[in-house]
């Protein structure tokens, strides 16, 4: 697969609920050894359905591996408190949110 820009790495996850497994189709390299390696381990969870060189990779995948997670933004005030707690207890590095 040739190397695509940030932009074009683009994850599709078809879900209903059913008790059909979940389809995800992904040009992302890291979520395509995420579950390159699930597949590895647990082929009754996961499996590889197709590569295509231009649409990327596409993976069944068992619901109950795959989860979603919805967060709220953090306060300015526990941001400012998380900074502060950070610092004092030594760990370095950007501790804000992007």
């Amino acid at each position: 697969m040739s190397k695509l820009t940030k932009i074009e790495r683009d994850t599709e996850i078809y879900y209903n609920q059913s008790n059909a497994p979940m389809l995800i189709r992904t040009n992302d390299p890291k979520l395509i050894r995420k579950l390159n390696s699930l597949a590895a381990d647990f082929p009754e969870l996961c499996k590889l359905t197709e590569e295509d060189e231009i649409c990327g990779s596409y993976f069944e995948v068992d619901k109950h591996r795959v989860s979603i997670h919805v967060t709220r933004p953090y306060s300015e005030e526990r941001r400012q408190w998380q900074s502060r707690w950070a610092k004092e207890n030594g760990l370095k590095g950007n501790t804000s949110a992007k």
